[in-house]
């Protein structure tokens, strides 16, 4: 039998709470219920799959992460340290982001391509994110991929 994302999620935090790991059972409480948001938002309950698991910690390893920012912005260190090792959890169940010089290459390809199919300049932007996005999902956040895609199309 193979396991769920999300059975693994539990059986971490119950190996967290055993193990008396505040940071990571608090953390993994917190997923969990996002998780469990997700599943009854909507008209009727489902069980989510591991790739929309996946990216329900994405959009919570993302809230750590603006929080810290946020955090240290108002002078807050500890909090902003709180933030950042939840992050820092978060991080393990999600696959390696890609590295600056992987997200470039796959981005000048898919500007090649847009070009190919005749959109040239900042206009092809959209064209483009269409392209890269399916081939980086969940491996590089949004707005590092947006950024990549104009700095490529203006450059």
């Amino acid at each position: 039998m193979t396991t769920t994302l999300k059975s693994k999620l539990q059986d971490d935090l119950n190996a967290a709470i055993k193990g008396r790991d505040e940071l990571r059972s608090a953390t993994l409480r917190m997923t969990l219920a996002a998780i469990t948001n997700e599943e009854v938002a909507g008209k009727e309950k489902r069980e989510l799959s591991d790739d929309e698991v996946l990216k329900v910690i994405a959009k919570e390893a993302k809230k750590r992460r603006e929080a810290a920012e946020a955090f240290t912005q108002g002078g807050r260190a500890e909090s902003a340290e709180r933030e950042k090792a939840e992050g820092e959890v978060l991080a393990g169940y999600l696959p390696k982001q890609l590295s600056d010089e992987e997200l470039e290459g796959i981005v000048a390809q898919a500007v090649e391509e847009a070009k190919a199919a005749g959109a040239e300049g900042p206009r092809a932007m959209g064209a483009v994110m269409k392209i890269v996005n399916p081939k980086v999902a969940g491996l590089a956040e949004g707005g590092r991929v947006a950024a990549a895609v104009k700095k490529r199309l203006q450059g």
